[in-house]
């Protein structure tokens, strides 16, 4: 399929974000929060949602016709990492905006057959100031067998938090997500369709429980950037682990690992007090 059509493309979605909403992406994530604090780290991507009517979804669950991104056909489309610069914090319970646009497209051959990588550009605004400026990094990937096995070893710690991905927390997080992709919950499916060993952790969750794992264990620094990609699935019920390292400067390395070997890998550059 030839996308570099839509290069260029571009849609806004508008969201007040809702305090109740915020308050149940709270409960997802096993974690408290003041109605009148600012929206936490990572927690955009359970708002501004556009969603697809049942008619535009494809039988994985993911819309197979998108009003902005071009259809999956018979590829899988999954979120493969991205880049994200947090300028100011979004303030809950006020109009903010999503201007997103589709910056580039990419084929590259990978283990499991032909990729095609697209890389969307989205810019969170709230009363005309910039406050996230963030690229994600799409794939659309063949039909293959999943590739579950880590490669890499994980790196020693200086902190690290475990984390058992059970069917109810990704049930949670596909539902405040509005994410319809039948791999985070439906286990007969991602058994029998997909192949993989069971329900699979979403790439955005494991993000945000990294990030979390950095800001627990050092709350007086402040989160500036955070790149990341994904390396292979974290497959539920089996607990993984999210940890980290700071580096020289202001930078700290942050992973997901399990059994010994990386899942997930990211990095964060942060300001001290």
């Amino acid at each position: 399929m030839d996308f570099s059509s839509w290069i260029g493309r571009t849609e806004t979605c508008e969201d007040n974000l809702d305090p109740g909403h915020a308050q149940r992406v709270a409960l997802s994530l096993d974690e408290s929060l003041d109605p009148q604090a600012v929206l936490p780290l990572m927690w955009h991507w359970a708002f501004f949602i556009h969603g697809e009517p049942y008619a535009r979804l494809g039988r994985d669950g993911h819309p197979q016709q998108d009003a902005f991104l071009p259809p999956a056909g018979d590829r899988s489309r999954m979120w493969a990492g991205g880049r994200i610069r947090f300028h100011a914090p979004l303030a809950l319970g006020r109009p903010a905006r999503r201007a997103s646009r589709i910056v580039d497209i990419v084929e590259k051959t990978g283990r499991s057959g032909r990729l095609q990588f697209m890389t969307v550009e989205h810019l969170y605004t709230q009363d005309d100031a910039l406050c996230i400026a963030e690229e994600q990094d799409i794939v659309y990937r063949e039909p293959a067998p999943p590739v579950l096995q880590g490669t890499q070893p994980a790196p020693q710690a200086q902190w690290t938090h475990a984390v058992a991905p059970d069917p109810v927390r990704l049930f949670r997080y596909s539902a405040v997500t509005f994410n319809g992709h039948r791999i985070h919950y439906d286990d007969r499916y991602v058994r029998e369709v997909e192949g993989y060993p069971g329900l699979v952790v979403h790439g955005p969750l494991i993000a945000t429980l990294m990030v979390r794992a950095f800001t627990r264990a050092h709350p007086e620094l402040s989160v500036q950037s955070l790149s990341y990609r994904g390396l292979r699935p974290l497959i539920a019920p089996r607990t993984f682990q999210v940890a980290g390292c700071l580096q020289d400067g202001d930078v700290a390395r942050l992973w997901a690992e399990q059994d010994g070997t990386l899942a997930h890998q990211g990095e964060i550059g942060f300001t001290r007090a």
